[in-house]
């Protein structure tokens, strides 16, 4: 699903810095994978070339077969639409716009019939129990409800690689753990391939893999049970 090969990435300026050096990595599709590190470890552009929002200054990124790092923008976003869904910490769900039609969003933009926008909507909030908050503005349900959402607008697509950058960031202990449990089910019921960027010890725990980088390399990459939450 993702291959890495020598990537490397530098950002030019009065002092060029070097954010990935020559990093290497295979993820299978259907992992569940958890990225740890210190602030300014690569974390953070290590997932923007996973999801194609940026490009290596060398190197190979190969996700579900397309090399990402020949991709112009317009391709990029293309296959982000049918390939990538993302998790925020901070939700980013529109205000204005109920449940369902938050959902609903990257469908519109994908050209999906309205019959078919119904269906697959409805599908996504039974996945994370919120059928009964569909017609609710955001700001009417919890914090936990809000990611739930924004985890059913991930889901809506059926994209293969789900990023989740801080999933639990903004959530107290509780809801936090039943965020967890919500991905490790879609991981082993859709077999979605799941990377977790993450400060917390305890979202990393429910991943079966967990890589650490420093210093935009990998300092570690180690299988671990994936039973905590």
């Amino acid at each position: 699903m993702l291959i890495l090969h020598n990537v490397v990435k530098t950002y030019a300026g009065k002092a060029s810095v070097t954010a990935l050096a020559d990093i290497s990595l295979n993820i299978a599709a259907g992992e569940m994978v958890a990225i740890m590190g210190p602030s300014g470890s690569g974390k953070s552009t290590l997932l923007n070339l996973l999801g194609g929002l940026d490009v290596p200054t060398s190197g190979q990124v190969l996700v579900a077969g397309c090399d990402l790092a020949g991709k112009n923008e317009k391709e990029r976003s293309l296959f982000r639409r049918s390939k990538v869904s993302y998790i925020f910490q901070a939700y980013h769900l529109m205000p204005t716009l109920t449940v369902s039609q938050n959902v609903a969003l990257p469908l519109h933009l994908a050209g999906i019939s309205t019959r078919e926008i119904e269906r697959k909507v409805a599908g996504a909030l039974q996945d994370v129990g919120l059928e009964s908050r569909a017609d609710h503005l955001p700001d009417e349900l919890s914090g936990g409800e809000r990611q739930r959402v924004a985890i059913a607008r991930a889901l809506v697509t059926d994209a293969p690689l789900l990023l989740a950058d801080e999933p639990t960031g903004n959530l107290d202990t509780v809801r936090g753990v039943e965020i967890l449990q919500l991905l490790k089910t879609i991981n082993r019921a859709r077999g979605t391939t799941i990377v977790i960027v993450t400060h917390d010890q305890k979202a990393a725990s429910v991943c079966a893999r967990l890589i650490r980088l420093r210093d935009g390399s990998v300092d570690g990459d180690s299988a671990q049970s994936g039973d905590a939450a």
